[in-house]
């Protein structure tokens, strides 16, 4: 069962005061293309989540964000009452020295002085918590995985109906082929009946007829084209990594088409390759998408 590459997993842990937020986006893309925003506190784990990311996806243009939510309670800057003390009475100091009058608002003044509400302690990553990262990072990619089986399967089914028409279309042809030989020998025989003063071989006409039939003939082309239509029902089910591969066979049926095209010399034929084509690049269009 093939994967898209378009998915998205959020995951949300908690720990002591503190919720962990991961979210891991993917669109479609050649290789993988692995963007991360991480909240500084766990930038020293980086090339491990991206390590841990890049061995679960394999392609595909891919978001991660790491950030933390904290109790508004407890994330408040503290402030330094030590420090406004001394900054007070150095004020009032000053004051009496100078003869300056001392502040009309003390609060004002003082909470604008440097440092004063300055956060000094250093945050440290504990393992429990690199633990709980670790682990919503896990569950967030799950999610996304899931997301792109759904998605996954919901183009193959697309596949399954394009495929299933192509080849529908490819039958068409062949009761607008079985007459197109005899059709070819009246048109060129009652165009040389209608000039009475030309002579001709018959046995000559004959070859020429021959060549130019089997330079018509889409045989080789219908039974390439069955083989591919049926190689890529059978790609879509051996793995979900073929979005490459199912995009170079659909190159080789456009190939088979247009020869196909390019070789019909009646309109209802023609009618039926452009409607193969059409079909054809809807594939193309989706292939793009698949992992």
């Amino acid at each position: 069962m093939i994967q898209s590459m378009t998915g998205y997993g959020k995951a949300v842990k908690v720990y002591k005061e503190k919720k962990i937020n991961v979210e891991i986006k993917s669109l479609n893309s050649k290789q993988l293309d692995l963007s991360a925003r991480i909240a500084p506190l766990y930038r020293e784990k980086e090339m491990e989540i991206r390590q841990l990311v890049s061995k679960a996806l394999e392609r595909g243009k891919v978001d991660i964000s790491i950030w933390i939510e904290k109790d508004a309670s407890t994330d408040a800057i503290p402030i330094n009452a030590d420090l406004v003390e001394n900054y007070y009475q150095q004020i009032k100091d000053i004051s009496a020295k100078k003869g300056i009058p001392e502040p009309s608002d003390w609060f004002y003044t003082l909470l604008r002085m440097p440092d004063v509400t300055t956060r000094t302690e250093v945050e440290v990553l504990e393992e429990e918590e690199w633990i709980n990262v670790r682990q919503a990072i896990q569950e967030a990619l799950e999610k996304l995985i899931d997301f792109r089986s759904q998605e996954g399967a919901a183009l193959q089914r697309k596949f399954t109906e394009k495929i299933s028409n192509i080849t529908a279309l490819l039958a068409e042809l062949e009761k607008y082929e079985k007459g197109r030989v005899e059709k070819i020998r009246n048109k060129i025989t009652e165009g040389l009946k209608a000039i009475p003063e030309v002579e001709y071989d018959k046995n000559r006409l004959e070859q020429e007829l021959i060549y130019y039939i089997e330079k018509l003939d889409i045989s080789e082309e219908k039974q390439r084209l069955a083989n591919h239509l049926k190689y890529f029902k059978e790609t879509m089910e051996e793995g979900h990594s073929q979005g490459k591969k199912l995009g170079f066979i659909a190159q080789e049926m456009g190939r088979e088409i247009n020869t196909t095209g390019s070789k019909s010399n009646q309109a209802e034929m023609q009618n039926i390759v452009v409607k193969m084509k059409d079909e054809l690049e809807q594939i193309k269009e989706q292939v793009l998408n698949a992992l």
